[in-house]
């Protein structure tokens, strides 16, 4: 098969495009940055319309550098997950901005439900906990707090998405609402086993099922591009919330591989099959990206700043120039010199889902520089991970064998050197880092035709390092014994 794979790839600080061929190569990318606001303390917005704006740019881009849209012969989707839109079905117009899934404003609504006792409906049914961080909550705020709303949402006349909504709506020039089963399952609306909407827990947040988009596979086409947005009929064929689409990137088909991503957040996933494992960690049951009409599933640990606290030291207090000298500053001390460094700027993920807790910067003396902050920072993000591998192995009932990972913050070696030490395993760095978009593609391409399986997907996965720990187990356990200890205090 002649052509290419086009992977579109809608995250929290870009859009981005990539085309892939049949190597699973990259051939073309385009990126078009994306801006948030933040008009009050712990909220989180975007504007839709500039989130399809930059995807269809970039893709356009791609797609033009490929030789044309003749040359594309499936689309995969991937896209920041939670973040809700809601807009009008007949204009294709939102009618607030999109809520962002660091958004904290609902975290009122949630305690709420929590006080009244509803937490284990919640937690039984989806696998969630009841966090701002989930997609429910969003859009019971936007029905309260935009006029009119609610009724018109009753009425039919507003439709619900996550971003791969809305992209698959704007490809289509609103011939298909639909959503994926791996975002749908992080609404707090979906029933885990059955992979259907929930009537119980739509009522529970009063939220119209009028408004919801019909659940489709991760793996399958769902619709075909209008020819005014592509020139002709593409199938999108692949969708995948982000961090499946990684796990997906990663390899991880079997049960008991894990991947962690580092990107604006941290999430790391852990494979279990067709089994949706309960956690007795707080921490996820989610859906994972399946092939074959199967239904499999993942444990998940969410980190809500990862490789923002580098973007903070950078745009907010100036203490680098770029993400890559915070290397440099890192390995130019021999530790933190007691500094620790928990960077709950919009509260903190798993294990410990605590929308109030706030950053924390302890440990400092008249002797600490910025190349000891600097150092810290990096390290939380190391210390937030283990957090989550802790709770996997407690859950799972087996150790680590080894920690896959991927995203941007991978290529800072520093970072990847101190997680090896800090878990005690070898963690493993792929040569393409782009997992994410490569996720998506594989979904596509696999419903197409265009790969004949995950058998022939694993050899496309190579190691571009390895970073096997060298710490000394008791440095280990005491420099996360403090950390422990500064999680406390942030809470």
């Amino acid at each position: 098969m002649q052509g290419y794979v086009l992977s579109c790839d809608e995250g929290t600080s870009s859009a981005r495009a990539i085309a892939f061929d049949r190597e699973a190569r990259a051939v073309q990318i385009a990126q078009r940055p994306l801006a948030s606001s933040f008009p009050h303390s712990g909220w989180v917005e975007q504007d839709p319309e500039a989130i399809w704006q930059a995807q269809v740019q970039s893709a356009s881009q791609v797609a033009e550098a490929c030789g044309g849209w003749e040359c594309i012969n499936a689309i995969g989707i991937t896209n920041q997950r939670e973040t809700t839109i809601v807009w009008d079905r007949a204009t294709a117009r939102p009618v607030a901005p999109a809520i962002v899934w660091q958004c904290r404003r609902t975290a009122p609504e949630c305690a709420a439900l929590r006080a009244a006792g509803h937490a284990d409906l919640v937690t039984g049914r989806t696998g969630l906990v009841l966090d701002p961080y989930f997609s429910g909550t969003k859009i019971a705020w936007i029905l309260e707090n935009v006029d009119g709303a609610r009724q018109r949402a009753e009425s039919g006349d507003l439709a619900f998405g996550t971003v791969d909504s809305w992209l698959v709506y704007r490809l289509t020039g609103g011939a298909r609402h639909v959503i994926d089963r791996t975002n749908a399952s992080r609404t707090l609306l979906m029933d885990l086993r059955t992979g259907s909407w929930d009537s119980e827990l739509l009522d529970l947040l009063g939220i119209p099922a009028a408004m919801l988009p019909e659940i489709a596979p991760s793996c399958g086409v769902v619709a075909m591009t209008d020819p005014s947005v592509t020139e002709r009929e593409i199938p999108i064929a692949g969708i995948a919330g982000d961090q499946q689409a990684a796990l997906f990137g990663q390899a991880c088909f079997r049960p008991g591989l894990v991947k962690n991503t580092y990107g604006t957040g941290c999430f790391a996933l852990l494979h279990t099959g067709q089994t949706a494992a309960r956690s007795a960690n707080r921490l996820l049951s989610t859906t994972a990206a399946s092939v074959e009409g199967r239904a499999d599933f993942a444990l998940e640990g969410s980190i809500f700043v990862g490789g923002a606290v580098v973007q903070w030291l950078r745009d907010e207090l100036g203490l680098i120039a770029t993400a890559a000298e915070s290397e440099h500053l890192a390995t130019a001390v021999e530790d933190s010199g007691g500094v620790f460094m928990v960077p709950a700027f919009t509260g903190l993920g798993a294990p410990y889902w605590n929308a109030a807790a706030r950053g924390l910067l302890c440990g400092l003396t008249r002797g600490a520089r910025r190349e000891h902050i600097v150092r810290a920072a990096l390290e939380a993000i190391a210390y937030q991970t283990r957090d989550l591998v802790e709770a996997m192995q407690s859950d799972a009932g087996f150790g680590l064998s080894e920690l896959r990972v991927d995203g941007g913050a991978t290529q800072n070696n520093f970072l990847m050197q101190f997680q090896a030490d800090i878990l005690g395993v070898p963690v493993v760095r792929p040569a393409f880092l782009e997992t994410t978009a490569l996720g998506a593609a594989f979904l596509a391409g696999l419903a197409t035709g265009y790969w004949s399986g995950t058998e022939e997907l694993e050899r496309f996965w190579s190691v571009d390092r390895t970073f096997e720990p060298t710490m000394d187990v008791s440095r280990r356990d005491e420099l996360y014994a403090g950390w422990k200890n500064a999680v406390a205090r942030a809470q």
